[in-house]
């Protein structure tokens, strides 16, 4: 532990301030991308893309391109992940090559879509959980907001424990929906299988839409896969681990995609997939009858806990980097003799809590999640910046393949993002509201630092 000045003014550094523990692995890296990434989307998701493409190969040629876009976007955060190994996310690497403002935009949009979608993960916990246990009943957001207070118990003693948790968490995820799998190539009765009356795949114009709105659900779907870089510097060896961390993960991730998707095509031809919100649930009902919708209440709710976990984990790192960086409070740099965050778990747990609340979760995550895909521009951009203007710098991992990789998904972002604000103008238009306000928020944080840190 080390001691500053006996006083600290509200944006300079802390009275004494301990360190994050480098005590994480490849485990924990692998255990984070998995919870992070695989939630209630691979169950919705299937219907949405079997309404648009109505063939089995283009069905599960997008989800393979998906698996693409994740794998050539973590070699290249990984190479910054080695590089700035400091926890915080993609608000590190913003911040290390765009200066502040990039920064303060990518870190407070990050912490907010974090710990908003920890309060929709939970409310969607609490209503599974409120319908399979009757006494739950019309409790759904008491039971999200008390898993919510649950982690943040767990995780105040220690990122050993939370780790620990994740770890756990994300083994039973993977576990029961491989079971899933198993179950769907043992009970499914092929004679029973529904015939496949799908419409003919369209052609042209209307073929092109359609594979890039399929496109932009899976790639939303994988997204996740920046788990480790939250915990950089927690991580023992960050030149080995988190490269390992992030493909490895990305590896898992797609290949419980793929499976589950192939095993889903065995239970039910695309026709009955097309337009289901929840493929899942229709396979569970073939396979189990009347037993079909608790089992697979049963598979979310166990799926998505190491999702609340992780997201838990997440927001307060982002908070952490930027208190410490001067652009939050500098309580949110101290840290417990367990490695946690303290301030900075406290106030992203009370904002998760109050989106669980106040129901407006649904509302940040919309507009938010703009920034998610604008954030992998800034991040992918940022390589190139850094590669031309610090050549030297050690990069104990550098991503395979640069320039073409780097460019390539820098490429799938930015068309992403230029398809976000075709198809869905009125949340660009909220999203850059965001921006323009950060503006005036940005300059009054300014004012209150030190002179000597502006």
């Amino acid at each position: 532990m080390t001691s500053t000045s006996p006083t600290a003014a509200p944006f300079g550094p802390p009275a004494t301030r301990r360190s994050l523990l480098k005590v994480l692995g490849v485990g924990f890296g692998i255990a984070v991308t998995i919870g992070n990434t695989i939630g209630a989307g691979i169950l919705r998701t299937p219907g949405e893309i079997a309404e648009r493409l109505p063939s089995p190969v283009f069905f599960l040629g997008v989800w393979i391109v998906g698996a693409l876009y994740a794998t050539l976007g973590a070699i290249s955060l990984a190479e910054l992940g080695t590089m700035l190994p400091r926890s915080g996310g993609q608000y590190v690497f913003a911040r290390h090559a765009f200066g502040r403002y990039a920064g303060f935009v990518v870190g407070w949009t990050d912490w907010l879509s974090t710990a908003g979608s920890a309060a929709a993960v939970s409310i969607v916990v609490g209503e599974y959980s409120s319908t399979l246990f009757p006494p739950l009943a019309g409790r759904g957001a008491a039971v999200a907001g008390g898993l919510i207070v649950f982690l943040t118990a767990i995780q105040w003693r220690g990122v050993r424990w939370g780790g620990g948790v994740q770890a756990l968490t994300s083994l039973l995820k993977a576990v029961v929906l491989l079971a899933l799998v198993v179950a769907c190539f043992v009970l499914a009765d092929a004679g029973a299988r529904p015939a496949d009356v799908s419409p003919a795949l369209a052609s042209g114009a209307p073929l092109l839409v359609a594979i890039i709105l399929s496109l932009q659900a899976v790639i939303f779907t994988y997204d996740g896969w920046t788990g480790v870089i939250y915990f950089s510097e927690e991580v023992r060896d960050p030149g080995r681990d988190i490269p390992r961390s992030m493909l490895g993960g990305v590896l898992c991730v797609t290949a419980i995609y793929l499976l589950l998707n192939v095993s889903f095509l065995q239970v039910l031809p695309l026709s009955s997939m097309a337009g289901k919100t929840l493929v899942a649930g229709e396979v569970a009902t073939t396979l189990f009858g009347p037993m079909g919708d608790a089992v697979i209440r049963a598979i979310m709710i166990v799926a998505l806990l190491s999702t609340v976990n992780a997201l838990v984990l997440m927001a307060p790192r982002v908070l952490y980097a930027m208190s410490r960086d001067g652009l939050f409070s500098a309580r949110g740099t101290e840290v417990n003799e367990g490695g946690t965050p303290t301030i900075a778990l406290l106030l992203s747990s009370l904002v998760a809590l109050l989106f669980v609340a106040t129901g407006t979760f649904g509302t940040v995550i919309a507009v938010l999640s703009f920034f998610f895909v604008a954030n992998y521009v800034v991040s992918f951009a940022a390589v190139f910046a850094l590669r031309r203007r610090e050549p030297a710098a050690p990069r104990p991992f550098r991503a395979w393949g640069y320039p073409w990789t780097t460019g390539i998904a820098l490429l799938g972002s930015l068309a992403f993002l230029v398809g976000a604000i075709v198809f869905d103008r009125r949340t660009s238009i909220y999203a850059l509201a965001v921006v323009a306000a950060s503006a005036p928020i940005y300059l009054l944080v300014r004012q209150a630092l030190p002179e000597r840190e502006r």
